[in-house]
């Protein structure tokens, strides 16, 4: 774990590091996807994008689907039995830990984010089957050798690894130092772990409209890519089928549970899962 425990550090002091007076990603998205974990401030700069670009709502509830379809693939088809989320987000339905250990009991996962209000919801990500065990580190993206080496203290590094980052690259305003942040992370992985990648794109008129108007709001700025850029996050590594593919296009369910069988509409986010030959 990390200096920062939410198990340790107290309920006011987690709190005052929160700034309620601008919008911020986590609490904008999960507003989008329906949570309740958010503030005016959040709620207002969603209602003005959305009013730009409607279907950035579309791209935040079918890109959370994404993350259940991975990790079933994941834990069912290839035995993954570890998962490092960085950049975990608020918890909402269906967390990586709930997925995985649902399908595999024993599964070890462990959540990473710096974020103040993700620190004060991280007792609710701390739950885990008997068998199986889930922690949060209180991490910088931008120290991929920290990160590593507090999660070797849940994760054996020695085992495949599934390194899961969604929605989250964006923070990072260069290209190539989000490429050698992801190649650091990856190079601490042994040989068969996977890199599971969806992000927001701008491949729409609206979506890059949606960007700059969340970029002039105060808050941190997120910066969309092409989907070019996105594969390129995945060089050196094996694709799975269908590679690097719109969020709802990516394994989609037969029955259109999660409105991914292929009748979702078009949606600016892309995704991929990549091995580690």
């Amino acid at each position: 774990m990390s200096d920062r425990d939410p198990s340790v550090e107290s309920s006011a002091a987690i709190r005052a590091r929160i700034d309620t007076g601008k919008p911020h990603s986590a609490r904008f998205w999960n507003y989008f996807v329906g949570g309740k974990d958010n503030y005016d401030v959040d709620r207002a700069v969603g209602d003005q994008i959305k009013e730009i670009f409607p279907g950035l709502v579309d791209v935040a509830r079918t890109s959370r689907y994404f993350l259940g379809r991975a990790v079933r693939h994941l834990a069912v088809d290839q035995g993954v039995r570890q998962f490092l989320d960085i950049g975990t987000g608020l918890p909402t339905a269906d967390n990586t830990h709930e997925v995985a250990q649902r399908l595999a009991p024993d599964a070890r996962i462990v959540y990473v984010d710096n974020d103040p209000l993700v620190l004060a919801h991280a007792r609710a990500l701390l739950t885990s089957t008997p068998e199986g065990r889930t922690d949060y580190l209180d991490a910088d993206l931008y120290d991929p050798a920290a990160i590593l080496k507090a999660a070797a203290g849940t994760l054996d590094l020695s085992q495949p690894v599934a390194l899961m980052i969604l929605n989250t690259l964006g923070h990072v305003a260069d290209y190539e130092q989000a490429r050698s942040l992801v190649s650091q992370l990856m190079a601490g992985l042994p040989t068969g772990s996977y890199l599971v990648i969806s992000d927001s794109t701008s491949t729409s008129a609206g979506m890059i409209a949606a960007s700059d108007a969340y970029n002039a709001s105060g808050a941190v700025p997120y910066y969309v890519r092409s989907v070019e850029e996105i594969g390129g996050f995945f060089d050196g590594l094996e694709l799975a089928e269908p590679g690097i593919a719109q969020v709802t296009r990516w394994r989609p369910e037969t029955d259109g549970s999660d409105g991914s069988d292929g009748t979702a509409p078009e949606v600016d986010a892309y995704c991929g899962v990549g091995r580690k030959p």
